[in-house]
């Protein structure tokens, strides 16, 4: 079969101010700080996962390390990320986003019995809220 993967490590983010969206981030979430630089703030999530908060237009180009080079990336526009939550959670997330003053977009209650909570960051990317039942595997 090959080798396997572990899953997805990094999710990267490109927004305009990264102090602003690391701060949303962190008191939304509670996500600690695991790098910082002048182009990008790592976050931790849950302690197994990364979020990248990238300065837009500062990665189009390729980057230089002491280790090698870091090929050029970026995107433009609103982009859609998912946190899976639990169901006896949900209430609780929701009662957390109205006291952080995040206005909740959307509810949907899948087929499968999953249900997701949408909002907006600080760049308008859309964030998810979801709970077990909407993919096999979660």
């Amino acid at each position: 079969m090959g080798p396997k993967v572990q899953g997805v490590l990094e999710t990267a983010l490109y927004v305009k101010d990264v102090a602003g969206s690391a701060e949303f981030y962190r008191r939304v979430f509670g996500f600690e700080e695991l790098l910082r630089s002048e182009r990008l703030i790592a976050l931790d999530v849950s302690g197994r996962d990364v979020l990248l908060l990238f300065q837009e237009g500062a990665t189009g180009e390729a980057f230089e390390t002491p280790g090698g080079v870091i090929p050029g990336h970026g995107t433009t526009g609103r982009n859609h990320l998912a946190f899976g939550v639990t169901r006896e959670s949900l209430q609780e997330w929701e009662k957390k986003l109205e006291e952080e003053g995040v206005a909740i977009e959307s509810r949907v209650t899948w087929e499968g019995g999953a249900e997701s909570v949408y909002f907006r960051d600080p760049d308008e990317h859309l964030v998810e809220l979801i709970t077990p039942g909407f993919w096999r595997n979660y």
